[in-house]
């Protein structure tokens, strides 16, 4: 009987270092994929910038087959995606961001607050950035929802206050656009993403300077 106890002891401790094991394998990739993304966003030059992009979505393929069962795979594969069609364009670009739709909703139906709600963030940004019907699936009215509901869960994040912050820029809101960019200014830095975050401020600087001029 302690035999039997034992090994059922063993192969539970087995399990559980295997998970963080592999959790720690997934965070690691997930990383991987943040750095080359902020490096082909920020950093490569625009000749570049298609063949970096295919490069980048190969490896995001391999992490979420990889780790099937897992949310942040799946949006950081919608992220990478959705960016390539917004940098190249092209007549590609609208399925691009479907495919990039399709991973996001797949991800909220594993785990609904991977990555401090960046899927909703990101959806919120598709919704509002693609055209509405009949060329996309535009809807300003859930591309505000997606992102207040980002907000609930981050307030402080840069992304979701930048976003936001665009979208009220886009709705000619540029008083209350002015408080949500000056918001993700103020946010936490990331010192494990520092090429995004400075890269992202000056996405939010280029937009203050417009606003003023609208003002």
């Amino acid at each position: 009987m302690k035999k039997i106890q034992i090994i059922i002891i063993n192969t539970l401790f087995a399990s559980l270092f295997l998970q963080i094991v592999n959790a720690d394998e997934m965070d690691g990739a997930i990383h991987d994929l943040q750095k080359q993304w902020a490096i082909a966003n920020y950093e490569t030059p625009e000749k570049d910038l298609e063949q970096s992009f295919e490069v980048l979505i190969l490896k995001a393929q391999k992490v979420v087959n990889t780790y099937p069962a897992k949310a942040e795979p799946l949006v950081w594969n919608a992220i990478i995606v959705s960016s390539e069609a917004g940098k190249t364009g092209g007549l590609s670009a609208l399925g691009k961001v479907k495919e990039a739709r399709k991973l996001l909703i797949q991800a909220e139906k594993i785990n609904p607050e991977a990555l401090n709600g960046s899927i909703y963030t990101s959806l919120g940004s598709l919704y509002y950035q693609v055209p509405s019907w009949p060329i996309g699936f535009g809807d300003d009215d859930k591309a505000e929802q997606y992102l207040k509901k980002a907000l609930s869960i981050n307030p402080k994040g840069i992304d979701p206050n930048y976003f936001y912050g665009d979208f009220l820029m886009e709705e000619a809101k540029y008083k209350q656009a002015n408080e949500y960019f000056q918001k993700a200014l103020l946010a936490p830095a990331r010192p494990d993403r520092p090429i995004a975050d400075k890269g992202r401020k000056m996405e939010i600087e280029a937009k203050l300077k417009k606003i003023n001029s609208y003002l």
